[in-house]
């Protein structure tokens, strides 16, 4: 996990997943659509062709915005009215509003999202990124995941996993809460010179027990993780002690508030993180639901913006004030977005064939929008971006040629991409 020199140079040196998960609804947050104010109440127009869903909405009304967009900033940026917050920034967002992927299903869209493949198993962006990048820190590990407190994701651990990379690089969990990690202090009755002897001695017997198991990649990362543990226990409990913060940070995240406390804390943790060298962290917002509003969209997502609006706002000033956010990428977006039709009355089912996804900082064009879905929302339309192609931009971002970061696998030379994706330069600073 040492630091790795990349392709090229970079544009940004860490990343921060804000992972929305669920399928935020595009056409209620982020993409207006005029269109589908005027056809309310209507079916989808016969022009649009077939309409594959994963519930049979297909012919349902269409269903309007739930609440109003309006133009922000000097970039004229228009954002719903569920994110007040976040709205303030909008001449920091370049917002890809042509995304699109290849699965209706929560597990195959979470697992595309996050490691190009609808299949499980195939390592995460996370575990590519720490592969090709190493960490900054060697105290800490370079790949974080901080989940939602609730039941966890649909698809689980393999989003984070490492795949048919070493189990090294897979991504480290981080509780939501009072603790984030467990365990960092040493039993009373152990000082610190016991504590390593007795690592050493452990050390020097698993590495015989390896030494007849070298393909063991997970006995090699287990053994790693001893020492890392060690190490953590000086440098993480700094880490995630955050009594030392301002009133006026904590102001900015929402600690002192119900509703914005819990993600509040995971981003201020996330921004402590990456000012100390971990490379890679992604929060998860949503437990095994989450954003999926097939019943009422006013109701969930007016809960789950709530919960993330002013955190994720505060986590971008908070990021531009420190220096940090010109090479530090924020991406924002879940595993889809939400059809136009309606769903039971007032929500909307699974849309992978257009939604949108935001990027912020780390060398990408502030107060722009990029791409289009059709006049309803159902599909991208103009300038798409395939989630190879997200994958790919992303890389180059980190300074990494996504066609040369590769890992020998039975018998061929394995990516993130595939053998598909494409930078899109246009959004590039």
């Amino acid at each position: 996990l040492r630091a790795k020199t990349p392709h090229f140079a970079p544009r940004a040196r860490r990343m921060i997943w804000l992972f929305m998960q669920g399928g935020p609804s595009h056409v209620d947050l982020f993409d207006p659509k005029p269109e589908l104010v005027r056809l309310a109440g209507k079916p989808v127009p016969e022009s649009f062709g077939q309409v594959m869903t994963r519930r049979k909405v297909a012919a349902n009304p269409l269903l309007p915005p739930i609440k109003p967009f309006h133009k922000r900033g000097e970039s004229g940026i228009e954002i719903s009215e569920f994110l007040p917050h976040i709205s303030e920034m909008a001449d920091e967002l370049c917002i890809l509003r042509g995304c699109h992927g290849d699965s209706v299903n929560h597990p195959q869209s979470v697992y595309q999202m996050n490691t190009g493949s609808i299949l499980m198993g195939k390592p995460s962006l996370g575990s590519w990124v720490s592969y090709g990048l190493g960490s900054e820190n060697q105290d800490l590990p370079a790949f974080v995941v901080m989940l939602d407190q609730g039941a966890g994701i649909k698809g689980g651990p393999p989003a984070w996993g490492s795949g048919f990379l070493p189990a090294t690089y897979q991504g480290t969990t981080v509780r939501a809460g009072t603790t984030p990690i467990l365990h960092l202090n040493r039993p009373a009755d152990l000082n610190q010179s016991q504590q390593r002897r007795l690592l050493d001695f452990l050390k020097q017997q698993n590495e015989k027990h390896l030494e007849e198991r070298f393909h063991e990649n997970e006995l090699s990362a287990r053994i790693d993780s001893y020492e890392l543990a060690y190490r953590m226990q000086s440098a993480a409990p700094e880490v995630v002690d955050i009594s030392q913060e301002t009133e006026a940070t904590r102001e900015l995240y929402g600690l002192d508030e119900k509703a914005t406390s819990e993600f509040g804390t995971r981003c201020l943790l996330a921004r402590r993180m990456v000012e100390r060298g971990v490379r890679f962290v992604q929060l998860y917002s949503g437990d095994t639901n989450g954003w999926d509003a097939h019943k009422d969209v006013l109701d969930n997502h007016s809960h789950y913006c709530k919960a993330t609006d002013k955190p994720v706002a505060g986590l971008l000033k908070d990021l531009k004030q420190r220096g940090l956010l010109d090479d530090t990428l924020v991406i924002w977006g879940g595993e889809f977005g939400r059809m136009p039709m309606s769903e039971q009355g007032k929500g909307r089912d699974h849309n992978p064939w257009g939604y949108t996804v935001w990027m912020a900082g780390g060398g990408v064009k502030p107060g722009m929008v990029y791409g289009a879905t059709d006049d309803v929302g159902l599909r991208a339309a103009e300038n798409k971006v395939h989630v190879h192609d997200l994958h790919a931009t992303i890389l180059y971002l980190l300074g990494i040629d996504h066609k040369l970061l590769t890992y020998f696998h039975n018998g061929r030379e394995e990516r993130l991409t595939d053998v598909a994706g494409h930078v899109v330069k246009e959004i590039l600073a």
